[in-house]
């Protein structure tokens, strides 16, 4: 059996989660063994110099013996993150007058 047809075979369940230049997999695969597992993919569009696109990837696997540690830290990680910044973005990308913004703050810290 191809490597292609193994990897594919094994796959239970998908979650495709677009966002921007970013999309993320959530599969349920299969062990040889018959108990299931996550993986956790983050693929990246970026452009080669000729224009053609590549894909940066990235993967996680989870098992199910940290589900419950990987939960805990993750809900802990992002509620930390939202109680310190909140739900907006801040960044450059997200917001269009950011340079002028970040520009005008430091502008008023020098009149003080």
């Amino acid at each position: 059996m191809s490597d292609y047809k193994e990897r594919h075979e094994n796959e239970i369940f998908t979650k495709v989660l677009k966002a921007g230049r970013r999309t993320y997999f959530f599969d349920v695969r299969e062990t040889k063994a018959g108990d299931y597992y996550l993986t956790i993919t983050e693929s990246k569009k970026n452009f080669s110099e000729n224009g053609e696109p590549t894909f940066e990837k990235h993967k996680i696997y989870l098992y199910k013996e940290d589900f419950k540690s990987f939960e805990e830290m993750f809900k802990e990680s992002t509620d930390f993150i939202i109680s310190q910044k909140g739900e907006d973005v801040i960044s450059e990308k997200h917001d269009k007058d950011y340079k002028s913004r970040s520009f005008t703050i430091e502008s008023d810290d020098e009149i003080e």
